[in-house]
């Protein structure tokens, strides 16, 4: 069984950080319509959705990824590199705590979840404008004891690794080769996005391959708007389901950012 931690949009989304995308209006009831549909998607994949609250005070708290890690082993929170999203994390940690012990990166190292892929014992940290390398040294020192390897990989025009580069299957990518040097991944299969879909390559992976019940519980969520990508994931093997968060899109958001999924360890059969 999974779990999926969300929170709900804030009444001051319209406020959002931004970095590669250019500020337009964003119409909140739809952007909240649309949040929702996210969340059924979640719970239509398995997993066991705890919602959090909106911060009306902080405009990307939806954006509930970036502010920590989760492991089977152990929580990170994360140290945000835009520092008026540094408040986020406060009210996620308390229910993180109830789920697996909890670490920390401190200053001045910055992460955000949104840099960070986890493909099997080897994670991947986006060294971009919110993840510094005192940060991902932070991440390699907690983490080598419990046997993950971290690298550090480099982007460019984009925000997060995860809009460069996201997991869909076990020994699968699916990458936008634009914004991430593909060198890097040696030893997996690629799948690129369709070229007319430049944002198309952040997909949230939901399960692992593993059979529950005689059923494969594994897929992918992937934004609507991209078609011809999801062509290329569904000729591949990759079950999909789609959801449209156009909204949740102009704030520089997507599927992933959008959640905190983690194995539920407490019923791992969905006792």
């Amino acid at each position: 069984m999974w779990i999926a931690i969300t929170r709900d949009v804030s009444a001051s989304l319209a406020g959002c950080q931004l970095s590669f995308v250019p500020r337009v209006p964003i119409d909140l009831d739809l952007a909240r319509q649309q949040h929702a549909g996210y969340v059924r998607a979640l719970e239509s994949r398995g997993c066991r959705v705890l919602a959090l609250p909106a911060q009306d005070d902080l405009p990307d708290a939806v954006f509930v990824e970036d502010v920590a890690l989760v492991f089977d082993e152990v929580a990170v929170m994360t140290r945000p590199g835009a520092e008026s999203r540094r408040g986020e994390g406060a009210s996620v940690a308390p229910l993180l705590a109830s789920l697996r012990p909890m670490r920390a990166i401190e200053a001045p190292g910055t992460l955000d979840g949104g840099d960070v892929m986890r493909v099997g014992r080897q994670v991947y940290v986006g060294r971009s404008a919110r993840s510094n390398d005192e940060g991902i040294e932070q991440l390699r020192v907690l983490l080598a004891p419990l046997g993950y390897r971290v690298h550090a990989v480099v982007t460019h025009g984009c925000l997060h690794l995860k809009s460069a580069v996201t997991i869909v299957a076990d020994d699968t990518l699916l990458v936008q080769p634009a914004w991430v040097d593909v060198a890097q991944f040696a030893g997996y299969r690629l799948i690129e996005v369709d070229p007319a879909e430049e944002h198309a390559a952040n997909a949230l992976r939901i399960g692992d391959g593993a059979l529950q019940d005689g059923v494969l519980q594994d897929g992918v969520i992937h934004p609507l708007c991209f078609p011809r990508t999801r062509e290329r994931l569904e000729q591949a093997g990759i079950d999909v389901t789609t959801v449209d968060v156009s909204e949740l899109q102009k704030a520089e958001g997507a599927t992933t950012c959008c959640s905190l999924v983690l194995r539920d360890l407490a019923h791992p059969h969905g006792d």
